[in-house]
């Protein structure tokens, strides 16, 4: 399929001139000359037999078609857009809105509350997120169809819409019919090479029609990778297919790694050996994509002790941002700040994420107990619930909120009816 671009300089003012700069129209051409969905041409459009021809009707001309030059970043996008790059500070991936990854979510979803769902969606981003990564991979769900009612939902919430959203799901199915619902430039999360080249190469072509970008997973035909060589060689390998054959950019894709976990029960190759080869080799192999991970991973020994799993986030993210880690997904809300910790927690999680001692689980165990029920994290931001009421009315409306729907009517409609007041 041939797309025509066939643009103006916008309107024209009283004189019959166009006010609109070249420079102006090239930055607005560039989201499409950028990713390759149009060639840019001449002023006037006339037959041409090569493909995705680019010119405009009144205004332009010829150096407002030119192709812009623009520095390599990651774009994403919601109903706002979102550039990446090295100056870029961590991006968080807010994790609350996966069936598989949040009890609370997973909850609700089930229970067909699918407005409770876009609540949490939302506290994510008022906490930070920049992106947010929504999966529905439940047995009991029909999980095409709720992911296509959830992301219409949060469509029409533009506190949520704003920011990209991240398609999370290991069944292609599921995959593209979150593709077909969201709007703006999202993230597939994820491909792998687990079936081979085939399926990968169909679903990477697909995804850029769609217009995403692409989280890949280090997986290929012979399973996971378990060494830095391997996620390399199969990250390599994937990159390539990508770039070559998918007519992908490099700044569309964002190479993942799989987190281990630490404490009792894992078996891996201490962090303080996996970080700077796996990270910053990743990295320096692909310096124009992302490298990022599922921070929770990390620390799945502990489940059900959240002072100690965030303590565990906070030391992995500061060390995997420090090689190289650029993306993460992680619970924006339960960041931690260790330097007021209680004494003692940060040394101890340090020593077993790091592996610097071999008593470092047993040491962490003595004080778990004593750092349970410390949990941190804060919850909405209710400020605006001071404002007059007709102000909480309009910022409920604006925001999407309906839990306070029914008290701030009726006191509205009380004032109303005081004619003191």
């Amino acid at each position: 399929m041939r797309v025509t671009a066939y643009p103006n300089a916008g309107l024209p003012n009283e004189l019959g001139g166009y006010d609109e700069a070249p420079d102006q129209t090239a930055g607005v051409l560039a989201g499409f000359t950028r990713d390759g969905l149009v060639k840019p041409g001449r002023r006037l459009l006339r037959h041409d037999p090569g493909p995705r021809p680019g010119g405009g009707c009144c205004g332009p001309g010829d150096p407002a078609a030119r192709r812009p030059t623009l520095p390599r970043r990651t774009r994403l996008a919601g109903l706002e857009a979102v550039e990446i790059g090295p100056d870029s500070r961590f991006v968080n991936v807010g994790e609350r809105t996966n069936v598989t990854g949040s009890r609370a979510f997973a909850k609700r979803i089930l229970a067909g509350d699918f407005d409770a769902g876009v609540a949490i969606a939302r506290d994510q981003v008022e906490n930070g997120a920049q992106l947010i990564d929504v999966n529905m991979d439940e047995a009991m769900l029909d999980s095409e169809a709720a992911m296509t009612r959830f992301l219409d939902l949060i469509a029409g919430e533009p506190a949520i819409a704003r920011v990209p959203v991240m398609i999370d799901s290991s069944k292609w199915s599921v995959i593209e019919a979150g593709l077909r619902s969201v709007q703006g430039k999202p993230v597939v999360n994820s491909l792998s090479l687990k079936e081979g080249e085939a399926p990968f190469l169909a679903q990477a072509r697909l995804a850029r029609r769609y217009g995403a970008a692409v989280v890949v997973m280090a997986f290929d035909e012979a399973g996971q990778a378990d060494s830095v060589e391997r996620k390399v060689e199969i990250l390599a390998r994937a990159h390539r297919i990508l770039v070559e054959q998918a007519g992908s950019t490099t700044r569309t894709s964002s190479t993942t790694r799989t987190s281990s976990p630490s404490g009792p029960g894992s078996r891996s190759t201490p962090v303080r050996h996996r970080l700077p080869g796996r990270h910053a080799r990743a990295a320096a192999r692909f310096p124009h994509s992302l490298v990022s991970g599922g921070v929770s991973n990390v620390s799945f020994s502990f489940r059900g002790n959240d002072p100690v799993r965030e303590a565990i986030h906070a030391v992995f993210l500061y060390h995997a941002v420090a090689a190289g880690m650029g993306m993460g997904i992680v619970n924006p809300a339960a960041a931690r700040d260790l330097l007021g910790d209680r004494a003692g927690l940060r040394e101890r999680v340090e020593d077993l994420v790091l592996n610097r001692r071999p008593d470092a689980t047993e040491r962490l165990l003595a004080v778990a107990d004593t750092a349970r029920g410390g949990a941190h994290g804060s919850g909405p931001d209710l400020a605006w619930r001071a404002l007059p009421v007709e102000e909480r009315i309009t910022h409920a409306l604006v925001e999407g909120i309906a839990e306070f729907v029914v008290e701030d009517v009726e006191e509205a409609r009380l004032r109303a009816l005081d004619p003191s007041t």
